[in-house]
């Protein structure tokens, strides 16, 4: 069986060979340029003199495919390039590095600890009127410049006999909405003026929608799994009520995915951090097919109890490990405790593939990461 056929088992509700593996084929799925040097060296292989960057803020990579075949990581990303038109272009100043994202919002990251970008300027935050939304500079999805690698990286992960699996344009549409406006501004906005709201809400559907109708049709027939997200959960509870979500954010979700549902067999992948357990009968009924990161430390999201409750409806996507107090901070011998714990839960019918739950972080010892690998392998197999 291979990769492909073996992802393919699994998002079908099939049991393939061994649970599939996914590292790298998301930007939350994907490890932080310090982790992935220093797995590098362990693997056996040199340093990259200039890692490429996945997702900036958060410093996340390209896998090289050497240690993807080394790994035997059974998913290959299809990503949109950053367009001509609105390169990365990174700033400094004495204390941080900065950029400005295309839709505007900035970004910086201090010298002192040069680990991440954080949001530090959020353009919409005084917009006051419809028509101020309508006269600001949005991103434009269908530039060409976009799409000058998705084939490319389809076809050649499609030669390889490995799961294709197409990123989206931005972030969730919750998110990109609260990082131009700023949270706590943006959720007065759903509370108090969900007209508002909902207008910018829809200036972000809408660019998502050019941007799957167009990277849908360049793929035609390439591509396996299709990424949407937003993060709807905190540690211990949803970050909006339910009744907020089905009113304002749900029908959204709707329209994204019956549009990708409408325009490719492929399935969806929906990302959403969090304790949001409450959610997932309507994240069904909207047509997720499956589910990331799995983050089973959060409340209510204990993964045997989510397999037998959803299991036949929805794929498991993540919950691999638990990267906030198992991968970077025990010793090997627990993270293989942890990968059997967890695959023990997930893997039987299939509907499962591994992946971390979220990034691999920064400070992941590579022995940590290799004997994740290494029991995936032991315990991992049907």
């Amino acid at each position: 069986m291979n990769s492909r056929d073996r992802v393919l088992a699994a998002i079908n509700h099939r049991e393939p060979d061994r649970v599939p593996f996914d590292l790298g084929s998301g930007m939350m799925t994907g490890i932080h340029k310090d982790a992935y040097q220093n797995l590098r060296a362990a693997a056996g292989f040199e340093r990259e003199d200039a890692v490429r960057f996945f997702e900036p803020s958060m410093q996340i990579v390209f896998v090289g495919e050497d240690v993807c075949e080394r790994l035997e990581v059974d998913t290959r990303p299809a990503l949109p390039a950053w367009s001509d038109s609105e390169p990365l272009n990174i700033q400094e100043d004495e204390e941080s590095y900065f950029y400005y994202d295309p839709w505007g919002y900035g970004l910086k990251m201090p010298k002192s600890y040069p680990i991440y970008y954080s949001l530090f300027q959020h353009p919409l935050r005084t917009a006051e009127s419809l028509s101020d939304l309508d006269q600001y500079p949005w991103p434009d999805p269908v530039d060409e410049s976009r799409y000058r690698d998705l084939p490319g990286q389809a076809e050649t992960a499609r030669g390889k006999n490995k799961a294709v699996v197409l990123n989206n344009i931005c972030a969730g549409t919750m998110e990109v909405a609260s990082w131009l406006r700023g949270i706590d501004q943006f959720f007065m906005d759903l509370g108090l003026d969900d007209k508002f709201a909902g207008y910018l809400l829809d200036k972000v559907v809408d660019i998502k929608l050019a941007y799957w109708e167009k990277a849908l049709k360049k793929l035609e027939g390439l591509v396996d799994v299709v990424i949407e997200s937003d993060d709807l959960g905190a540690q211990n509870r949803l970050m909006i009520s339910p009744r907020m979500y089905r009113k304002l954010i749900k029908p959204r979700h709707k329209k994204i995915l019956d549009f990708i549902h409408t325009h490719t067999g492929a399935k969806v992948f929906f990302h959403s951090c969090g304790a949001i357990r409450p959610l997932i009968p309507d994240l069904i009924e909207i047509g997720v097919d499956i589910l990331n990161p799995v983050q089973f430390n959060a409340a209510g999201m204990d993964a045997k109890s989510l397999k037998d409750e959803f299991g036949r409806d929805i794929v498991f996507w993540g919950g691999g490990v638990d990267t906030q107090s198992v991968l970077g901070s025990t010793s090997p011998a627990m993270v293989k405790a942890n990968v059997r714990q967890q695959v023990e839960a997930l893997a039987e019918g299939g509907g499962f593939v591994f992946a971390t739950v979220h990034n691999i972080q920064a400070d992941v010892p590579p022995e940590n990461i290799l004997a994740m690998r290494d029991a995936l392998f032991e315990y991992g197999m049907y």
